[in-house]
């Protein structure tokens, strides 16, 4: 297919975060851009309807009135089931239609394009990367899973830009095996666990990405990441395992962070060790674009974060309110673990997504949580969100508490999460918690974390 040349693109679902990133930079492009979501209701305002507006792409219910003879090209993403209404229409007017994926694979093949993959912390680092490579004069451009906060301050969705310069970095999805149709110049491989599909088929997927990347970089501490390594000079650590690129005098003070790299100070807004080894990953690839550290210890400084990743709501009686988008089990145990070290108990809360994943992810969920927590720590979960279309509800989140109830630890089930804030101010929330909410993929989220920070 021959990009370029396709002007007239409808995407289904534009509304989704991957969806909105690439129906943005189309837009920005030049492309004749438009697309429909079942959240688009007449007389009803949308915040993203009005932003991808702002950006010329024109919006339309889900009832397939945006698509007519001139659409050259229609984007959908997996959540989009055979039957829609749209896909109906398309068919019938001989529309080609691809996945999302395939539309970031043909825009990534017109860029010098920087991949970042791995279970856990491909926004946040691509994030890191954007901020650095423009600090640098680069100009990049940036398509992403998370809006960064500084893009959205300036009233963008913050998920995608459109720079002058040659550079694009994306995030590279394994979960829906995409990450394989990608030839970047950079792959970056942050980690391997086991999320949307068992080890050994996650082992096959970044092969192939490795296979596929002119130069790839591995994180050298991470013991199944480690074995893709092509060079390690050209590698990161924030262990003692060897590297090109190692962090050393990690120090945690309140929401501040420093650390070293090749001997220069690096100081940053943010918690967990685990984001000290996303921003490590970014300078190794910064490094590779020949930006100097002293380059990317500037940019770090501003880095202002990403949505709903460690983002802090505010203090309400005295109760630290976190929302953040941890929703494996390695991200929601890094997640409680980033912020134990501004408390002496965290309250923390989660909405698993899909019956499936859950289903899929449930003894790995309970070894994760359970290790993570500490004695006075405290895991609740509301029921699972279900996105609609076929699936098997033969599992709760309640199933999840009690199996960690039968580890020991403090576990509690709020069938619905709005019942949560009554359950558990009387007695478990004290002066000085932190109080985490976690989840994703369920769109309302958001301002449910803002509803539980002002009931407080």
């Amino acid at each position: 297919m021959d990009f370029q040349n396709i002007n007239n693109i409808f995407f289904i679902g534009v509304a989704g975060t991957g969806m909105s990133a690439l129906a943005q930079y189309c837009a920005g492009i030049g492309k004749d851009v438009s697309g429909s979501d079942r959240y688009f209701t007449p007389d009803t305002f949308n915040d993203t309807k009005e932003k991808l507006e702002k950006f010329k792409v024109k919006c339309f219910p889900q009832d397939a009135s945006g698509i007519n003879e001139n659409t050259e090209l229609i984007i959908i993403s997996t959540a989009v089931e055979d039957d829609n209404i749209e896909i109906q229409k398309a068919k019938q007017l001989n529309i080609p239609i691809i996945k999302r994926s395939e539309l970031l694979s043909l825009i990534s093949n017109t860029k010098k394009t920087i991949a970042v993959g791995g279970t856990s912390g491909k926004s946040t680092t691509t994030a890191m990367i954007f901020d650095i490579l423009d600090a640098a004069g680069l100009q990049p451009s940036i398509i992403s899973g998370a809006g960064l906060v500084r893009l959205q301050e300036r009233n963008f969705i913050g998920n995608a830009f459109v720079g002058k310069g040659e550079w694009l970095v994306i995030e590279a999805d394994e979960s829906d095996g995409s990450i394989v149709t990608y030839h970047p110049e950079i792959g970056l491989l942050l980690n391997i666990d086991k999320d949307h599909k068992e080890l050994e088929e996650l082992n096959d997927i970044f092969q192939t990405f490795k296979n596929n990347s002119n130069k790839f970089i591995v994180n050298a501490a991470h013991e199944l990441a480690s074995h893709f390594s092509e060079n390690t000079n050209q590698d990161f650590s924030a262990t003692d395992a060897k590297a090109g690129f190692m962090a050393t005098n990690f120090v945690q003070t309140g929401f501040e962070m420093q650390f070293k790299v090749k001997g220069i100070l690096f100081e940053m807004k943010a918690i967990g060790k685990h984001n000290m080894e996303n921003a490590l990953a970014a300078i190794c690839v910064a490094s590779q674009c020949g930006v100097k550290l002293q380059t990317c210890a500037a940019a770090l400084k501003k880095y202002k974060g990403i949505y709903r990743r460690n983002q802090i709501l505010g203090t309400k009686n005295d109760i630290l309110v976190i929302d953040d988008y941890a929703h494996n089990p390695a991200k929601c145990a890094a997640a409680i673990k980033g912020v134990q070290p501004l408390t002496n108990k965290v309250v923390a809360w989660f909405q698993p997504h899909g019956y499936g994943p859950t289903r899929f992810l449930r003894n790995d969920f309970v070894e994760e949580i359970a290790n993570a927590l500490r004695p006075e720590d405290e895991i609740w979960m509301s029921e699972i969100f279900y996105a609609g279309g076929s699936a098997t509800k033969d599992i709760s989140a309640n199933d999840l508490i009690n199996d960690l109830k039968q580890k020991g630890c403090n576990a509690f089930f709020v069938e619905d999460r709005n019942e949560f804030v009554a359950a558990v101010t009387p007695h478990h929330l004290h002066e000085n918690c932190v109080l985490l909410l976690m989840g994703a993929r369920d769109p309302s989220l958001a301002n449910f974390a803002k509803e539980v920070y002002e009931k407080l």
